[in-house]
């Protein structure tokens, strides 16, 4: 089993209010290195911030790398637009960071970015793969993909109450940017990437899309990003099976409206509950506040642990956070001195 994390960023993660990701929006593009870091290494070893929140909420790649450390599974990691370096090793798309959603063109190279991953997913000699991503800003880029595609899905948020009317309003002003209305890209769907999304999602979607041709069983590990990605694909013409695995924390935000998503798109739903509530660590009790919810293919490597292993990953994720410094966190945060996204 291989996990492929796709990292990058988009300048959309700049508007203030709309992600979690970071202590300040100037700090995001700092957040999908060290989360490459951390599934790879199992803490940051360069990024110069540690991606927990002021109230001890870790990064989704804490839960991802302490299944790993339970579980096992290969990592790959892309750079998907990463303004930041990482001291992870990566695969280099040559994809530039995202642009904000409301110029007129937010990845310009949309469809070379597509082809370079689907070449890359293409060439995998793995028989099964679960895709992800860690894009701060991203369920914005993909509520404009959607909104381009014509598709009626709603996003999920890291934010514990989702402020999706402002990002709506971000949409709105991004279509209009780019001369667009709603539905005008059912067709071109890389377009729609183009002028609304980010480098994550065309890389995700092409790496899908060369595995899938190839043979490989691919899962889409996240929540509402993903489903961008699954329609994304569906509209390219990919009719292979095609399996979206996430967390019940995305679950309980969307609800029915996820389900009928993946129902639209033929898209198999996997939800896994890590039974946090069994847990009163800091970090399991803020996911369960209702931050953060997905990420960093964290729903799809949730779904790898049977449910006997659960309580092992569970000790294993306050292991990481020890590591990652969580309680000194939410110490300094208590004294007015967050320490990072």
């Amino acid at each position: 089993m291989r996990v492929i994390l796709a990292a990058g960023t988009t300048e959309t993660a700049l508007i203030d209010g709309i992600s979690a990701a970071g202590a300040a929006p100037a700090l995001t593009g700092h957040t999908p290195a060290a989360d490459a870091e951390i599934l790879v290494y199992g803490e940051p070893t360069a990024a110069p911030v540690t991606p927990v929140s002021p109230t001890g909420c870790p990064t989704p790649a804490a839960i991802t790398r302490a299944v790993r450390e339970v579980v096992g599974f290969d990592a790959t990691v892309l750079d998907a637009g990463l303004s930041e370096p990482t001291a992870a090793p990566t695969v280099d798309l040559d994809a530039a960071p995202g642009r904000d959603v409301r110029e007129p063109a937010a990845v310009p190279g949309a469809a070379t970015i597509f082809e370079r991953a689907r070449a890359f997913g293409a060439g995998l000699p793995d028989d099964e793969v679960l895709v992800g991503e860690t894009i701060p800003g991203g369920t914005t880029t993909a509520l404009g993909v959607l909104a381009a595609l014509g598709e009626p899905t709603g996003v999920s948020s890291s934010l514990p109450e989702n402020p999706l009317e402002r990002k709506r309003r971000i949409v709105a002003e991004g279509l209009a940017a780019s001369g667009v209305d709603r539905g005008d890209c059912a067709d071109e769907p890389f377009e729609a990437v183009r002028l609304m999304g980010d480098p994550v999602q065309t890389a995700v979607a092409g790496v899908a899309a060369g595995a899938l041709a190839a043979g490989t069983d691919v899962t889409l590990a996240g929540g509402t990003q993903l489903v961008a990605v699954a329609a994304l694909l569906r509209r390219a013409g990919v009719d292979a099976p095609l399996r979206l695995a996430t967390t019940s924390f995305v679950a309980a935000d969307r609800g029915r409206d996820l389900e009928a998503a993946c129902e639209r798109l033929d898209c198999d739903l996997v939800v896994t509950d890590p039974d946090f509530d069994a847990s009163d660590h800091v970090a399991m009790a803020r996911y369960r506040a209702g931050e953060a919810k997905e990420g960093v293919a964290m729903g799809g490597a949730l779904s790898l642990v049977p449910a006997w292993a659960m309580p092992t990953v569970r000790t294993r994720i306050e292991t990481v956070c020890e590591r990652l410094g969580v309680a000194e966190a939410v110490a300094d945060a208590a004294g007015g001195e967050p320490r990072g996204p």
